[in-house]
């Protein structure tokens, strides 16, 4: 099967780990995946920035992501919170949403999927695997899938 040429994608990461954060960038340069991060730490800069709003008025400093990686547990408004008033707006909503957390409990899987999540996945707990799936994401989200432009 012949993939697409792969061109880079603007991705939002919404962690409140600082370490985390670091650990997905140097993953993601490590994987070679052809992307744009940008980051922010809770739900509230999460829908600032796709709102465009306060510090994030400017489109320049916001672009628009093609997939929003997303943490559960945030301080302010956590990420179930932000998932759920993310896909209730009908301009935010097509932007496909991977859960990117440390639980595991099934009640916080099955609430991901049913707000509309299009993955949910367990942070892998070493840097090999989080640079294996920072790969495997990389190729799915940018060689296979087709993603709406903004």
């Amino acid at each position: 099967m012949a993939t697409k040429q792969p061109s880079p994608i603007t991705i939002l990461m919404a962690d409140d780990d600082e370490d985390d954060r670091l650990l997905t960038l140097d993953a993601l340069k490590e994987s070679r995946v052809l992307n744009n991060l940008y980051c922010v730490e809770d739900g509230i800069e999460l829908l600032e920035f796709l709102r465009r709003e306060g510090k994030y008025s400017n489109p320049e400093d916001a672009p628009r992501p093609s997939l929003i990686l997303l943490d559960l547990n945030m301080p302010r408004k956590d990420g179930r919170e932000a998932l759920q008033e993310l896909k209730a707006d009908p301009v935010l909503r097509s932007i496909p949403v991977v859960i990117l957390t440390t639980s595991k409990a099934e009640e916080d899987m099955l609430r991901g999927y049913d707000l509309g999540c299009a993955s949910y996945i367990t942070k892998p707990v070493d840097f090999d695997g989080l640079v294996e799936l920072m790969r495997t994401l990389g190729r799915y989200w940018i060689e296979f899938v087709e993603l709406p432009h903004d």
